[in-house]
């Protein structure tokens, strides 16, 4: 596929240089905050971030306190959802649509020429919140996406944005909001044909889904609980 550069509108650099400080204020104003491996990330080059999603709440932690500026992708059916504003701000943020349960070949070439562009890009493996903090089974997009790229992938796992993370902070009980960062991880070459392939696909889904259990909890891990991989952060 050729390379069509990609290149954030100034509008949006703008609003982002708005938005980010204005959430981590926020944040820190509602919750106690901890961010640890900022110094498994690689400045100034394309990777992808993959995190656990959990709730509304985690994709604004994300990109609030990653160092760098994160190109995002997120569900379509956001740019229509008013609740907690939520259509507002991935407009303001300048995300990228993705349609769910279907072929998207434009999101595609879009996210795969942000990361030949020299940008990073935050992905949820999963695809959708989970709403309970058990990790579901990610789908394979993610693996296509390094296939194409070789990005390398920072594994991330988010703790305590949990759908009731709202109700509690503004109740004054300042839940504690966690990040961590592990080692850049380098996917295995997809190999095979058609079903073969797919599978292969999915195999380093799952890889990545099982650095991210290895940084969290037992209570996170959900469907990657006897797949986790400990390697990539200290003090599990």
């Amino acid at each position: 596929m050729p390379v069509t550069e990609y290149q954030v509108a100034t509008n949006i650099r703008i609003q982002r240089a708005t938005l980010r400080p204005f959430f981590r204020g926020l944040f820190h104003l509602l919750a106690s905050v901890e961010i640890t491996g900022k110094e498994n990330i690689p400045y100034g080059k394309p990777y992808v971030a993959a995190m656990n999603h959990v709730s509304l709440y985690d994709p604004p932690f994300m990109v609030a306190f990653w160092p760098e500026t994160l190109e995002s992708m997120g569900a379509a059916d956001i740019w229509k959802r008013s609740k907690a504003g939520q259509n507002m701000l991935v407009r303001l943020y300048g995300g990228i649509p993705v349609q769910r349960g279907e072929y998207d070949r434009q999101m595609l070439d879009t996210v795969i020429n942000v990361l030949r562009s020299g940008y990073p890009l935050l992905i949820a493996p999963e695809g959708r919140r989970s709403h309970v903090t058990a990790m579901q089974r990610a789908r394979p997009g993610i693996a296509y996406i390094v296939e194409e790229t070789q990005a390398p992938v920072v594994p991330v796992g988010i703790l305590g944005a949990t759908d009731d993370f709202w109700q509690r902070a503004t109740k004054g009980k300042r839940p504690h909001l966690e990040m961590r960062i592990g080692k850049p991880v380098h996917l295995p070459p997809v190999t095979g044909r058609g079903v073969e392939r797919r599978a292969s696909r999915q195999r380093n889904a799952d890889l990545v889904m099982s650095y991210i259990a290895g940084l969290l909890p037992k209570e996170y891990r959900g469907v990657y609980a006897d797949s986790a991989i400990f390697s990539t952060q200290a003090g599990q």
